[in-house]
């Protein structure tokens, strides 16, 4: 209860900060921010991560309308915030690059990983929900509906750390990297409080 409660009370926060690296993108003289190309790892991670993201939101909002507990109401409602301004940040460095928003290539292509995910049944990405697992989302509520969303969440985490990682590893936009450094530290976080919350409710997560 602590523990989601302190993550929850850091969205503020994270707000804040989101708004200073986003000025930062567009202001600092720094190499690293130098406009990036369209197929570069800046870029590719940008749009990919943002399409990640707005599944994590998108299956946030549905547990927390499908259950009145407040431990997993609060995790949802905290993800589905921090992914959202995240996505907005990088959709918006997108703009400030004037890079498209969409790609011809395959998603994790600049992770060399484009043949990686088929995009069958709505899974564009490693870690991402099928059409099929968000349909019976939609159709739990209660207990059964708080584990299938801390499965798919922690599955959805583990591919997003995956992806940023790649990031820290071959994005040169300085604050770029700090940003997907702090989506891995945090998400490693919540997955570590998702086992936790699936243990109490007689679950774990998905091989």
């Amino acid at each position: 209860m602590r523990q989601v409660g302190w993550i929850a009370g850091t969205t503020a926060a994270v707000l804040v900060a989101a708004g200073a690296i986003t000025y930062a993108v567009a202001e600092s003289d720094d190499p690293g921010t130098r406009t990036p190309a369209a197929d570069s790892a800046d870029a590719g991670f940008a749009r990919d991560m943002a399409v990640h993201h707005q599944q994590a939101v998108e299956m946030s909002y549905l547990v927390r309308d499908r259950t009145g507990d407040e431990e997993v109401r609060r995790l949802a409602y905290d993800i589905a915030q921090t992914q959202a301004n995240q996505r907005g940040m990088l959709l918006g460095w997108l703009d400030l690059w004037e890079l498209p928003k969409v790609s011809a290539d395959p998603p994790m292509t600049w992770m060399g990983m484009g043949d990686m995910a088929s995009g069958k049944d709505g899974a564009l990405m490693p870690g991402m929900a099928t059409n099929t697992e968000l349909k019976k989302l939609n159709t739990l509520k209660g207990k059964r509906a708080e584990i299938l969303y801390l499965q798919l969440m922690t599955d959805h985490h583990k591919g997003g750390i995956h992806m940023a990682e790649g990031c820290v590893q071959k994005c040169t936009v300085g604050v770029e990297k700090k940003l997907a450094q702090g989506m891995v530290d945090a998400q490693q976080s919540e997955i570590k409080l998702m086992a936790d919350l699936l243990k109490a409710r007689g679950a774990k997560a998905r091989d």
